[in-house]
């Protein structure tokens, strides 16, 4: 079986105090795109994972549906790796609930989403929106979604900057609660709510906040090639502008070229 594992951006991210799990409180808006890994699965007698040695969340998340599914963990799992690793665009989490996905149709008796919802939300706070069609809202810790009617019709072009030295995930949010980051989450969050209930168009999306992690000179360059919309996604380092023409959007990606790996895409409903 076969499937992408497409990459996603946050169009909003903004995120409050310490939970007493020890995550953050924060609210988050996921957008799939049309660019992606991609994932084969075939039965074995044994759980392997092949062509990404950096991977954890699939052979994490494959033990965990046979341990559900009171089964041994027989899958033989080959990532065609085509996304930026650690990039703030979901790549390991998105091949984590595609193969999950996979693995699970064929059980003899398949688990209920529920129950693929509540592996994923184990594995990582990304991999529950792979599951999921369509753009969402994550709340909580970012595993809590709710569907959004959003528009689609628009460009996206993605860099990740080749001169950027990424801090790891635990070390961009401790910076953010040693800069007291929380400081107005309430506000923060209601702003994105807001926003959200005006959207009617693609331009209405840039009245959503900016990405409370992360921030980049690179948006600003977007903007000025005439991005509607551009931030950081995730904790980064990735820069997406989003962009009403085509033509505009591949003079942008062109552009930007000097800066790193750059890909002109669009939304995606689903993987």
């Amino acid at each position: 079986m076969r499937a992408p594992a497409p990459a996603k951006i946050n169009l909003a991210l903004v995120v409050g105090p310490l939970r007493d799990d020890g995550k953050h409180e924060l609210l988050t808006v996921y957008q799939r795109l049309g660019i992606a890994d991609r994932i084969e699965l075939d039965p074995s007698a044994t759980l392997s994972v092949w062509g990404f040695a950096g991977d954890t969340l699939v052979h994490a998340v494959l033990e965990k549906l046979a341990a559900r599914a009171g089964v041994a963990p027989g899958w033989r799992v080959q990532i065609e790796k085509r996304l930026p690793v650690a990039a703030g665009i979901g790549g390991g989490s998105s091949d984590a609930a595609t193969a999950l996905r996979l693995a699970n149709d064929m059980l003899a008796e398949p688990l209920d989403a529920g129950d693929l919802h509540a592996i994923a939300a184990t594995v990582g706070a990304d991999v529950p929106f792979f599951l999921a069609d369509g753009p969402q809202l994550g709340a909580g810790d970012g595993t809590t979604l709710t569907s959004l009617d959003l528009p689609q019709d628009y460009w996206v072009v993605l860099v990740v900057p080749r001169a950027v030295q990424k801090p790891s995930t635990a070390a961009v949010y401790a910076a953010f609660d040693d800069r007291d980051g929380a400081t107005g989450w309430k506000e923060r969050r209601a702003a994105v709510l807001d926003a959200l209930g005006r959207v009617r168009r693609p331009r209405d999306l840039a009245a959503l906040p900016p990405n409370d992690l992360a921030s980049s000179p690179l948006a600003d360059e977007l903007r000025a090639l005439g991005a509607f919309r551009a931030d950081v996604s995730g904790a980064g380092p990735a820069v997406y502008g989003l962009f009403h023409h085509e033509a505009a959007a591949k003079a942008a990606k062109r552009a930007l070229k000097r800066a790193g790996d750059t890909w002109m895409t669009a939304p995606a409903w689903y993987g």
